[in-house]
């Protein structure tokens, strides 16, 4: 696990543990054989020379938190994968576009739960922010309304010690498009984009 808030939340459990009784061995073997949470700084390791990280960050202070955690330990580039919910919140996405300009190399903008919003109006309306900041399409950022292929497309640009930061899908087990729900997996799409390019 990594995260600050996770080394928090891990102090927070070994003091639970303390006032129930266990012993500081017991809590310790605990800690060690914890992997983590779904979805939560969840990272997706086969063997690739960079890092996939999953995190359910869907908020701009969200985002922002997990990418100044990502960029003391990334060595090459943060290449940042996310979209921003339809229906809702429409004053966060340049926001959230803003930000990723500011604390990542590179970013794919793309689905997340468009509803019956129009996708592409979303992912223009985030890339507004970065662009207000300087970004450029193609040069700083892309967009990619399907995010099994926006997700494909981070990993192909990803070199050695690069990290990706998949956000906003976490643990969520479909994408609402339209009316109805979409089966999700984010875990299962950047292990096949990650066998797509070893393969």
């Amino acid at each position: 696990m990594s995260g600050r808030w996770n080394a928090a939340n891990a102090l927070a459990a070994a003091g639970a543990g303390v006032a129930v009784g266990l012993t500081l061995d017991e809590i310790r073997d605990g800690l060690e054989h914890f992997s983590g949470v779904s979805g939560r700084m969840e990272r997706v390791d086969l063997g690739q020379p960079f890092a996939v990280i999953i995190d359910y960050a869907h908020t701009p202070q969200s985002l922002e938190k997990v990418l100044r955690e990502l960029r003391p330990i990334t060595k090459g580039k943060l290449i940042a994968v996310f979209g921003s919910a339809g229906d809702r919140d429409r004053e966060k996405r340049p926001w959230m576009g803003e930000i990723a300009a500011r604390l990542s190399d590179y970013a794919v903008f793309t689905n997340e739960d468009p509803r019956e919003e129009d996708a592409m109006t979303i992912l223009g309306e985030i890339a507004s922010g970065a662009e207000e900041v300087g970004w450029q399409e193609g040069d700083n950022y892309t967009r990619i309304e399907d995010r099994r292929q926006g997700i494909a497309h981070a990993v192909r640009r990803a070199r050695p010690g690069d990290t990706i930061l998949l956000a906003g899908k976490g643990h969520e087990r479909s994408i609402l498009i339209g009316r109805g729900k979409e089966p999700w997996d984010e875990r299962a799409a950047a292990e096949d984009a990650i066998r797509g390019v070893s393969a």
